[in-house]
């Protein structure tokens, strides 16, 4: 495996740590002038690519071209596509339950609140799991079968969050769908289409910083998404909150489809109820 040039890597890691702080500066101040905290799930997407932007500019003539080139275009088109779909779905629309629940255990004043719970909480992790798109930046070795394992891992994902949320929007545009269980497409072999494909995304950067020991190392990224999106604000949240909201009809939809990793519905001794699950498209978000 080919080595990195470990002195500009440094500097585009502390680039990218500036720039997730301007980032979330800004969104911040957005939220703040719109009252809606969900502005910040639309920025996820793109700080992604303000990472990837800034750390090709500074491997210019020190990382493998196509590698770089590779680099750019997988996080470019998954954040781009995130954010846009976000933005559609939020713009106008009242504030997010997660942050609603988020502020009510607020007990001392706003500002340092919500930079902690909030704007603290996503940036670092997104600089974290951004990681690997830097490195990869840097790496000498040219792309290799690894490299392509990744973009197709990443297809995989980029699919499930596109059709599941065209699906998702399909349906719920559909009057005669109004109170029924979106329980079609991929939302019958998985229950969080959006996780799937987002936790493929993340592990798909990792496979492609794999082109030096030092891109292996970076394993630690899409580990800490995966817990984060399984065990902290993500699915374990979504689930509880669903099951208490929409009753015995969430429970026995969660019983026949699975919580993340796509397979055919299981039978259910008798008909379950309906009602139209709620759905997250994003990491922290």
């Amino acid at each position: 495996m080919g080595t990195v040039s470990w002195i500009p890597l440094l500097v585009a890691l502390v680039v990218a740590m500036v720039a997730i702080a301007a980032l979330m500066g800004v969104t911040m101040a957005i939220s703040l002038r719109l009252s809606n905290w969900a502005v910040v799930d639309t920025f996820w997407g793109l700080g992604f690519v303000v990472i990837a932007l800034s750390s090709l500019l500074i491997s210019i003539n020190r990382g493998d071209p196509g590698r770089r080139l590779v680099a750019l275009l997988v996080p470019a088109v998954w954040g781009l596509r995130l954010a846009g779909y976000l933005h559609w779905r939020n713009h106008g629309k009242p504030e997010d339950p997660r942050y609603t629940a988020l502020l009510r255990r607020r007990t001392g004043p706003l500002i340092p609140f919500v930079v902690k719970t909030i704007f603290w909480a996503q940036g670092w992790v997104m600089w974290v799991v951004a990681i690997p798109i830097s490195v990869a930046m840097f790496e000498r070795h040219p792309v290799n079968i690894i490299t392509w394992v990744g973009v197709a891992l990443a297809a995989v994902g980029l699919f499930f969050e596109a059709v599941g949320d065209l699906q998702l929007a399909k349906f719920r545009s559909d009057p005669t769908n109004a109170g029924t269980l979106m329980d079609r497409g991929l939302w019958s072999w998985t229950r969080h289409p959006n996780y799937f494909g987002d936790l493929c995304v993340m592990f798909a950067f990792w496979l492609i910083a794999c082109g030096s020991w030092v891109g292996v190392l970076t394993i630690f990224a899409p580990v800490l998404m995966t817990r984060m999106l399984l065990t902290k604000t993500g699915k374990r949240m979504l689930d509880r909150r669903l099951a208490r909201t929409r009753g015995e009809a969430y429970v026995e939809y969660a019983a026949r489809t699975s919580g993340l990793i796509p397979r055919p519905p299981r039978k259910l001794s008798r008909p379950s109820a309906t009602v139209a699950p709620e759905s997250k498209s994003a990491s922290t978000g």
